[in-house]
C-alpha cells in the first residue's frame, strides 16, 4: 500500500513560483509512474506532469511546458513540482499520484494511477 502526502501549495501573484512536494510511504520501486494532476472547480482533473521512476523520463502537459519541472528526490519516494511563471489559470487543487506501469505513456489519464494524495491548493492572483 502506498500513501501520498502533498505539501507546498499556497497563494502567489501571477509570475511567481511555488514548489510542491509529495512524500510517498510504502513501496515505490523503479516500475512506477509518479505524477501531478490538478483540478479547478467545475473542471475535470487534468494531468500536469509525470516522471517514470525507472529512467527519469518525463511528460508535461502543453499548458505547463517550459514553466513547470517535475523531479524525483534522491530516494524514489519523493516527488517535486517546481512551478515558475505562474498564471491565474494555474489555480487549482494539485494532486500527487502514483501507479505501477511499464512507462508513463498515457500519464494524462487519472484512471492509470492507483494511488492519490489528498491534494494541496494553489491559488494564483492576477
Amino acid at each position: 500500500q502506498v500513501q501520498l502526502v502533498e505539501s507546498g501549495g499556497g497563494s502567489v501573484q501571477a509570475g511567481g513560483s511555488l514548489r510542491l512536494s509529495c512524500l510517498a510511504s510504502g513501496y515505490i520501486d523503479s516500475t512506477y509512474c509518479m505524477g501531478w494532476f490538478r483540478q479547478a472547480p467545475g473542471k475535470e482533473r487534468e494531468g500536469v506532469a509525470a516522471i517514470y521512476t525507472g529512467d527519469g523520463s518525463t511528460y508535461y502537459a502543453d499548458s505547463v511546458k517550459g514553466r513547470f519541472t517535475i523531479s524525483q528526490g534522491s530516494a524514489q519516494n519523493t516527488l517535486y513540482l517546481q512551478m515558475n511563471s505562474l498564471k491565474p489559470e494555474d489555480t487549482a487543487m494539485y494532486y500527487c499520484a502514483a501507479g505501477p506501469m511499464n512507462d508513463c505513456s498515457g500519464a494524462d489519464s487519472p484512471t492509470r494511477f492507483g494511488y492519490w494524495g489528498q491534494g494541496t491548493q494553489v491559488t494564483v492572483s492576477s
